[in-house]
């Protein structure tokens, strides 16, 4: 049963009790909340998740609260919580969605060992991946936005999932999040696609989530195979360069925006090796995604 087959209002009393159990693939979220508009935002973008079972196990358990204190009412704040943990310090109350997304991204960077974990996106077409490590700045969500609402199936905008034994990378589709400019482009490009509404100054911005195509919510069982490693850079007054990055270079920029490589040790350092050897990678200047994604159709990459 999909979220979405409950009514809004009983998902909201599900939620105040913590009896919402998302599936979202590599990991299984139990989720809590008494905000209102949590539950609304919450219900909007994972409509077309599956449930679990209330009995079924959640790896992780969060919740976003306002605290117990005059703050609930003077410059009112909330917290996010794993289980009874408060990782963070307290946020504006007007920023709960977004914390919520961000504390599920923290609960797997810090926790979830089984797999190698890198900061970057994951798109597949035709069962072949591209990964698309990058830091803040370089227009990478709004690439996967893009990406993802023009026939690539989405697997992450936040986080890439690689197996340790197999190098398949695993879904762990989420809500996308845009940031400043790129809400109103996404908005404008694909005015039928579900946006959560905006948060304000926030640490990074403004911020709003697009909600993931259906059709990669159906298959976030379904694994893929690495092709390519592609490093995005928006440059305003470049339409596409493209450049091949030696081996060293690639393991280099796929270390840098690793998670947990220190914490798998040796097991990390194969894992990126492998990948790196089994990949082709290059870094990409664009202003244009119309041409990014050209690039990225023709397939030009060794499978």
């Amino acid at each position: 049963m999909r979220l979405k087959n409950i009514s809004e209002s009983e998902a909201a009393e599900r939620l105040i009790k913590g009896q919402i159990n998302i599936d979202l693939g590599v990991a299984a979220f139990g989720v809590q909340s008494s905000l209102p508009d949590v539950q609304r935002v919450f219900y909007q973008l994972y409509g077309d998740y599956k449930l679990l079972d209330e009995a079924s196990p959640a790896d992780f358990r969060v919740a976003v609260q306002s605290p117990q204190s005059l703050r609930r009412w003077y410059k009112p704040q909330i917290h996010f919580l794993l289980d009874e943990f408060v990782p963070f310090l307290p946020l504006p109350r007007s920023q709960a969605y977004p914390v919520l997304e961000w504390g599920m991204n923290w609960c797997m960077a810090s926790h979830m060992h089984r797999y190698l974990l890198l900061h970057g996106a994951v798109l597949e077409k035709d069962g072949k991946a591209i990964i698309f490590p990058a830091p803040p700045g370089s227009g990478k969500s709004t690439l996967t936005a893009y990406l993802a609402h023009s026939g690539w199936r989405l697997l992450s905008d936040e986080m890439t999932v690689i197996n340790l034994e197999t190098g398949l990378v695993h879904p762990f589709v989420r809500p996308i999040c845009l940031k400043n400019n790129s809400i109103d482009l996404v908005k404008s490009w694909f005015p039928e696609v579900t946006i959560s509404n905006i948060a304000r100054d926030t640490n990074k911005g403004d911020v709003a989530h697009v909600k993931p195509p259906i059709a990669s919510i159906d298959n976030i069982k379904q694994t893929a195979q690495v092709i390519a490693v592609v490093l995005p850079k928006y440059t305003a007054d470049v339409m596409l360069d493209i450049y091949s990055l030696t081996k060293a270079d690639a393991f280099q920029a796929l270390s840098d925006n690793a998670f947990n490589d220190s914490v798998l040790g040796a097991d990390g350092f194969l894992a990126l090796q492998k990948l790196v050897e089994s990949t082709d990678a290059v870094e990409i200047h664009y202003n244009d995604l119309a041409e990014v994604s050209a690039f990225l159709n023709e397939g030009q990459f060794a499978p």
